[in-house]
């Protein structure tokens, strides 16, 4: 009966990644078992080793080893230029372009109130915070082209409106609905560099 509950267990733990469900999770938690339990140790100490020393960077958000990450800590970045992304996914598909040098913030999230999401979750006084100490010219708005994303910016050039640093939305380069991570940097690039002043 143990044996059951400990394999119970490691489906239902499966099934919190996106995508997984009930027989994806049962299909990977029998190979990992019978097929690759070396894979599946180092998984799990990965695993447990990030969540043990990866946090928040004091600037940008983004998850790193130390109290600011290597590119807030950069002096070949521009500091007056902040691009603000939703995810961490997002600001690696954006470094990939090698079309913007500027410093970035990760909300971690967007605007969803029937999630039950609102600006104390996705950081918005963080970023408040960090645009106020630093000397920032430019704000890019670089979240999703969805609903949510859309909303979300909007909500920052709201907040915004009322200071001098110009606010610029990234262009619509990128397909209605289309999210940051599945596209192609080519049309991510050029989305950077039409990028449009909100306010």
């Amino acid at each position: 009966m143990q044996t059951n509950n400990i394999l119970e267990n490691l489906i239902e733990s499966l099934k919190c990644l996106p995508g997984v469900g009930p027989k994806s999770a049962l299909r990977l938690a029998y190979y990992l078992l019978q097929r690759d339990r070396q894979g599946a140790k180092i998984l799990a100490n990965s695993i447990e080793e990030s969540l043990k020393k990866l946090g928040h960077c004091q600037l940008c958000n983004n998850f790193t080893e130390e109290d600011i990450c290597s590119i807030c800590n950069s002096q070949k970045r521009l500091s007056d230029t902040l691009c603000v992304v939703e995810m961490p996914t997002d600001l690696l598909m954006l470094e990939q372009t090698h079309s913007y040098e500027g410093m970035y913030f990760v909300l971690m999230g967007r605007l969803s109130p029937l999630d039950g999401i609102g600006p104390k979750e996705i950081h918005i006084n963080k970023l408040l915070e960090r645009i106020k100490k630093s000397e920032i010219n430019e704000v890019i708005l670089a979240t999703n082209f969805t609903t949510e994303g859309n909303t979300t910016a909007q909500y920052i050039a709201e907040l915004l409106k009322e200071t001098n640093i110009k606010v610029t939305r990234i262009a619509r380069g990128l397909p209605m609905g289309g999210e940051i991570e599945y596209i192609d940097s080519g049309t991510l690039a050029q989305s950077l560099v039409e990028r449009k002043k909100l306010t």
